[in-house]
């Protein structure tokens, strides 16, 4: 009697586990299919499908990671997308500023050649064209640099440098021009060395776009610049007393392709302090500015010291 007790109990035990495990077998079938049609719908474009699952289910570390990388794969699409549009900004933006200046210094150029200018007015067809060719290799050079942050190309040659050293030889070669726009200058460069692990040519970039900024934009008539020691920091302070840069505008000052619209120069490319802010960025650094408008424009940069 007890043996037959105990095969009853040990049969409806086997029955439940049977019956349990088909219907948990059900369940991750049901599932799996779900998970099969969400993928398709995936596949199929709809990014914001989500695979749902209990947490105590057999299948809900594999639908939780396959939602990470629908995410994931969601948010480099999404960086794709706005590269593409800024691509697409780009190559708009350089037919109009790269056609324009050429056509104008070829027909500068065609007049002086073809004799339809001479004397005084063909020095003046010359010096314009030569204005212009100036101005588009500027132009160019700063879409190569921008071309060359954005791919595997671009690569430092971090050393120790002597910052303040290194400043005044790349405000030596500014001078003549700060003379010939009548920018009135200020420099204030410590004798001390201020050693830093830095790349030269890359330092040298962020600050002559920096000081081209000014020229091109602020309508200034001043500009400071100025080396200082913080907390462990060297900190450049690169100032001018122009129109100043709008409230909204310091928000996206350093995005790529952005123009501010008021009050300042529609010259130029719109990268150039997007490629600054890049620079300092892999550089260790901080870049910062501020602003008031109709009086003038502050950038602050800090690179560490070295110990």
């Amino acid at each position: 009697m007890y043996t037959e007790a105990v095969i009853i109990v040990t049969l409806g035990i086997a029955f439940a586990s049977v019956c349990s495990l088909f219907l948990i077998v059900r369940r991750v079938k049901k599932q799996i299919l779900e998970i099969s049609e969400a993928l398709e719908d995936i596949k199929n474009g709809n990014g914001n499908r989500r695979i749902l699952s209990e947490t105590h289910e057999l299948v809900a570390p594999l639908a939780y990671e396959i939602n990470d990388i629908i995410l994931s794969y969601e948010d480099r699409l999404s960086v794709y997308r706005q590269t593409e549009e800024t691509n697409r900004q780009l190559m708009t933006s350089l037919s109009h500023d790269v056609r324009t200046p050429l056509t104008t210094l070829i027909g500068y150029l065609d007049a002086a050649h073809k004799g339809i200018v001479d004397g005084k007015e063909r020095d003046n067809y010359i010096e314009t064209a030569r204005l212009k060719a100036h101005d588009l290799k500027e132009y160019i050079d700063v879409l190569f640099d921008w071309f060359k942050l954005g791919s595997n190309e671009f690569s430092m040659n971090i050393s120790t440098v002597d910052l303040t050293e290194l400043t005044r030889n790349i405000l030596i070669d500014w001078i003549p021009i700060f003379e010939d726009t009548h920018i009135d200058f200020i420099v204030d460069i410590p004798e001390q060395p201020f050693w830093v692990q830095i790349d030269s040519d890359g330092y040298m970039r962020i600050l002559n776009n920096l000081i081209q900024n000014v020229i091109s934009h602020s309508h200034a008539d001043k500009i400071e610049i100025a080396l200082s020691e913080q907390g462990g920091n060297i900190k450049i302070l690169l100032s001018d007393n122009g129109v100043g840069i709008d409230k909204e505008d310091l928000k996206h000052i350093f995005e790529r392709l952005y123009k501010c619209d008021k009050g300042r120069s529609e010259k130029g490319s719109g990268l150039g302090l997007s490629i600054v802010h890049q620079l300092v960025t892999k550089l260790n650094g901080t870049i910062t500015v501020e602003s008031v408008p109709e009086e003038g424009t502050v950038f602050i940069l800090l690179f560490p010291l070295t110990k």
